[in-house]
């Protein structure tokens, strides 16, 4: 029979070369696994620390399972469940916690300064803005410039085209990449929460995401979905006769 101490070097041993063999599978890549190998060593060392026998034939599989949950408890960045759980940039580059929102219908919508929905969006925009302002809803706009290069301009000139041309007085965000690798992580977020009808991509300039008081994804209107055409809706959720 094993000695403790033998054991404990078995389950090092083993344990190493198994993450070691693993660090490049699709398990790792999907645990956020930290490559760092002092992080690594330090949770080999306190997991050779066990003392109680384990059976040859599973050692190594039992130990790597609890080395994972430990790692992926330690580790992993706690998931997000609402709107609210984010934070992001606003145009001057400041952090703004959306749970500031909490109790607020939303309308989330990717701008352009340069599209041909631009004038059509941002007038009903506004409209809506100002009708429904007072009972509890904001607009939230992101300008991304993903889409025929449309919106090109620094943050200050988006800014000030908005507020300036269309009265905008609803809050205008960091510009921001909605797809691709780079997607902001609220955007992700919103996409995972309601794919498109030809899939999650965003398809292009002023994509709208409803959001109930909660942080919950309700809704998501095409591009050419008119703001004003969802009035019904918005009236729903704030509770508006």
């Amino acid at each position: 029979m094993f000695c403790s101490s033998s054991i404990r070097s078995l389950l090092t041993r083993n344990l190493f070369f198994s993450v070691r063999s693993l660090s490049s599978s699709s398990l790792l890549s999907n645990t956020r696994f930290n490559h760092d190998s002092k992080q690594i060593l330090l949770h080999i060392t306190q997991f050779s620390s066990l003392t109680r026998f384990v059976s040859p034939i599973n050692s190594r599989s039992s130990l790597i399972a609890s080395f994972f949950t430990r790692f992926d408890h330690t580790m992993a960045t706690p998931s997000k469940t609402s709107v609210h759980d984010f934070t992001v940039k606003d145009a001057k580059g400041k952090d703004v916690d959306l749970s500031a929102y909490k109790g607020k219908v939303l309308l989330i919508v990717n701008v352009a300064s340069q599209c041909g929905l631009t004038n059509s969006n941002y007038t009903e925009l506004s409209q809506l803005y100002e009708k429904y302002k007072g009972h509890g809803f904001e607009i939230l706009a992101f300008p991304c410039n993903q889409f025929g290069s449309q919106e090109p301009g620094s943050n200050e000139e988006i800014v000030q085209f908005a507020c300036t041309r269309f009265k905008a007085e609803y809050p205008i965000f960091d510009k921001v990449d909605v797809n691709g690798n780079n997607a902001a992580p609220l955007y992700k977020f919103l996409k995972s929460s309601k794919g498109g009808l030809f899939g999650d991509a965003i398809k292009w300039n002023f994509s709208k995401f409803l959001v109930d008081k909660d942080g919950n994804v309700v809704d998501r209107y095409a591009p050419t979905t008119s703001p004003l055409s969802i009035e019904k809706d918005l009236k729903k959720l704030l509770g508006v006769a």
